[in-house]
């Protein structure tokens, strides 16, 4: 099977653990955001109509450490997260040691921007985006979640993608309302996913949010819902501030 790149799709396919994928591409036995296109979850349009409005909660309270420590293992695969998802999302891998740190690797075609981005260990040209960010995520309903599910969001392959670090840096906490990439053709494909862990974590959107994802996804109706990813409770052993 083809290694499949971030800009292919954004999600995994919870089928591919039920048939037995031979790919790993997460790292954990599941695809993730560069998992196969044909994403199994109905149409993204319907579920993005049938998402939850209300306004944005205050951000008041918000620190990164609610979501627990940066990359935490809560698969259990002895990687980290982040690595994890480079290498699922870039080509070339090579490593440090071992299979888990890359210290190099080329993301061909960036879902963000379109070009091509080398990631070399240390220097910040590649970056893990969170695709619901975190504070967008706690303004949200996560503010009112216990600890475990705040790590789960923080980890889940299914909200995070290898991106290029400037066109990346440009999103803020943006939503699908203030922030879209500039790669058009990627459009569709980010805001299924957006909608797929909105859906997935009982997350709201705003009303001018809902109105921009339904504008988006009219012009790709026939756009799949990804799913899969990690439970949305990460193991006890994990803690957040």
């Amino acid at each position: 099977m083809k290694r499949l790149r971030g800009g292919a799709a954004i999600a995994v396919v919870l089928l591919c653990t039920l048939t037995g994928c031979k790919d790993d591409l997460a790292g954990n036995g599941t695809a993730g955001p560069g998992g196969t296109p044909a994403a199994t979850g109905g149409a993204a349009l319907t579920a993005a109509d049938a998402l939850t409005v209300k306004g944005r909660a205050p951000k008041t309270g918000y620190e990164r450490e609610k979501f627990g420590t940066a990359w935490a293992d809560t698969d259990s695969n002895d990687c980290d997260t982040r690595d994890d998802i480079l290498k699922r999302d870039l080509e070339e891998v090579r490593f440090t040691a071992g299979q888990c740190k890359v210290s190099y690797g080329v993301l061909e075609s960036d879902p963000y921007s379109g070009k091509s981005v080398t990631y070399r260990r240390g220097r910040s040209q590649v970056d893990i985006d969170h695709v619901v960010a975190l504070s967008d995520a706690w303004q949200k309903g996560a503010k009112y979640w216990d600890a475990s599910k705040r790590i789960a969001l923080a980890n889940d392959p299914l909200n995070l993608v290898a991106v290029d670090a400037s066109t990346n840096r440009s999103k803020g906490d943006g939503d699908t309302a203030t922030w879209l990439p500039p790669n058009k053709a990627y459009r569709c494909t980010y805001v299924a996913a957006q909608v797929a862990v909105k859906r997935k974590y009982g997350l709201w959107v705003t009303a001018a949010e809902k109105s921009a994802m339904k504008k988006v996804l009219a012009t790709c109706p026939g756009q799949k819902l990804p799913t899969g990813g990690n439970p949305t409770k990460a193991p006890e052993r994990f803690r957040a501030g």
